[in-house]
């Protein structure tokens, strides 16, 4: 099972974070589900389980589909007591772009439903790729 690693916060504060690499294959969703519901079940968000799910598997499909490289990294955080972020580093510089597909399509809405679902979504772009994260906030 994965472990915390810990860092101190500018302020301080502890914060946890759970961090795998993984290969980039389909399949990887599932393991990125599964350290999501890790992360969640030890800081006690359980009420982010289901949509945080949704998000890994977005973002880990569409890095999937469309990055370069052998591995990504999915990166999961605690940045607030009722926060968490979830990102997904892959070694591709081209940025992620909603498109509308159309009514029969069967892919094309991932960033669509991220969006919806996230409080926030973005892209931080590196030299050697990208990362694509979202953060999901819980009640309370």
């Amino acid at each position: 099972m994965p472990q915390p690693a810990t860092r101190a916060c500018p302020t301080g504060r502890l914060r946890l974070r759970y961090s795998e690499t993984l290969p980039s294959e389909p399949e990887s969703a599932a393991a990125a589900r599964r350290l999501m519901n890790t992360a969640t079940s030890r800081w006690g968000l359980e009420e982010l389980a289901e949509e945080s799910a949704l998000v890994v598997t977005e973002l880990v499909a569409n890095a999937v589909q469309h990055a370069r490289g052998e591995v990504i990294r999915v990166v999961v955080e605690r940045t607030a007591v009722r926060t968490v972020r979830v990102a997904v580093a892959d070694f591709s510089r081209e940025l992620p772009r909603p498109r509308a597909p159309k009514d029969d399509a069967e892919d094309g809405r991932g960033l669509f439903m991220v969006a919806a679902l996230a409080a926030d979504w973005g892209t931080d772009e590196r030299r050697w790729g990208k990362i694509v994260w979202a953060e999901l906030a819980g009640r309370g």
